[in-house]
């Protein structure tokens, strides 16, 4: 009897309505119903996380990234809902995942080489489609990843660590350059030049005032941080925005003006042997047609830019915590006297240095520099059991 009473066959919607009830309420009645339906059809993925909530969830997730900065949003959650969670970045579902297996699993296989991020965002920093570290085109990413690998490896590494040493020798001579008016050291000043410096000898090859350049890297990566996520919305209403772009545009003429003294030096150059580089061969690559100008400028802007950020540091750390533990820094210079000795310091000795690698791998598992991993899947997987 109940069951036949509540099928909506026998009835007129309307005789069911009592007359009193305002035409305008049929509209909110619907509406109401309609709500109620996107409620009860949250996601119903067995992977932990926020709930939907009529779309109010992904609204307080993204927000709540833009609010603490990715990696501090990532830690709460993670510490939330688990090692394996969802949340939405960019109206996106995205995975936050700290588990060990899983992370392997996505840094293994090669269809998570895409980043993510706001398309406009990327493009206002020059990384949509350019370059290497946020460019989010699998194809043109496979065509500029081996000049990279070729930079970073075989006779590169070789001449890294002697330029290197040499850079640190320099720039210890000229420490007034860098101290305050109470006289102390900004170590962290002194690190971004040293690892510019090394960089651009072993990458560009184009003398360049490193102090102006530090400080336009800094302003290029404000920006890169603060634009990341925002939505296309924030960039409708241009004084938000205007100041990040202004420290893009500083840093890229400033980088422009420095390739087009090497595009200039190669056209003249009587034995291009001698000027064969990093940025001479994405130079080259461009002559063949095989990438843009606007890609070249931006692989050789993110080559100088990636040390002085990540890797001054990383080095900054662990001078801070050789100064809290004497006793490792007194293990440190015993090995490297007894090592190296008064001779200068060559590739093949690195490996010899074990105090030094554990101390770096310590120092960077207690305090790393690069916190988290951004990857978009490029085809469905199953990640852990999870779809």
């Amino acid at each position: 009897m109940i069951l036949e009473m509540l099928n909506p066959v026998h009835y007129n919607i309307t005789n069911v309505v009592p007359e009193a009830v305002p035409v305008a309420t049929m509209p909110i009645l619907l509406l109401t119903g309609f709500l109620f339906l996107v409620w009860n059809h949250e996601d119903t993925s067995s992977i932990p996380g926020p709930g939907y909530c009529m779309g109010i969830g992904p609204l307080i997730s993204h927000f709540r990234f833009l609010w603490m900065g990715i990696g501090s949003a990532c830690n709460y959650y993670n510490k939330m809902y688990g090692e394996f969670m969802r949340v939405w970045v960019c109206g996106e579902e995205t995975l936050i995942i700290s588990k060990s297996s899983s992370m392997f699993h996505v840094m293994k296989h090669n269809h998570y080489i895409s980043r993510f991020g706001s398309k406009l965002g990327l493009q206002c920093i020059g990384m949509h489609e350019n370059g290497i570290i946020f460019n989010n085109n699998p194809d043109l990413w496979k065509v500029v990843r081996p000049f990279f690998t070729k930079a970073l490896s075989g006779p590169g590494l070789v001449r890294m660590v002697t330029i290197c040493a040499e850079s640190i020798i320099r720039h210890l001579d000229r420490l007034e350059e860098v101290r305050s008016e109470p006289g102390t050291v900004d170590v962290l000043t002194l690190m971004r030049r040293i690892m510019l410096d090394t960089s651009n000898m072993l990458f560009l090859g184009i003398p360049l005032d490193e102090n102006a350049i530090v400080i336009k890297i800094q302003g290029y990566f404000q920006a890169w941080q603060a634009l990341l996520l925002k939505p296309d919305i924030f960039f409708k209403i241009s004084w938000l925005y205007k100041k990040y772009e202004k420290s893009v545009k500083d840093l890229k003429d400033a980088i422009e003006i420095l390739i087009e003294e090497k595009r200039h030096r190669i056209s003249t150059a009587d034995k291009l042997e001698d000027c064969i580089d990093f940025a001479t061969e994405l130079i080259f690559a461009e002559k063949r047609g095989d990438l843009t100008r606007e890609n070249v400028n931006q692989c050789i802007l993110e080559m100088l830019i990636a040390a002085p950020d990540t890797m001054s540091v990383s080095v900054f750390f662990m001078l801070f915590l050789i100064t809290k533990h004497p006793n490792i820094e007194e293990a440190i210079m015993k090995e490297i006297q007894s090592v190296v000795g008064d001779r200068d310091i060559r590739i093949d000795d690195i490996q010899k240095l074990k105090v030094v690698e554990n101390f770096i791998y310590e120092s960077m598992r207690y305090q790393p520099v690069v916190d988290l991993v951004m990857r978009k899947a490029l085809q469905d997987d199953i990640i852990d059991g999870y779809q």
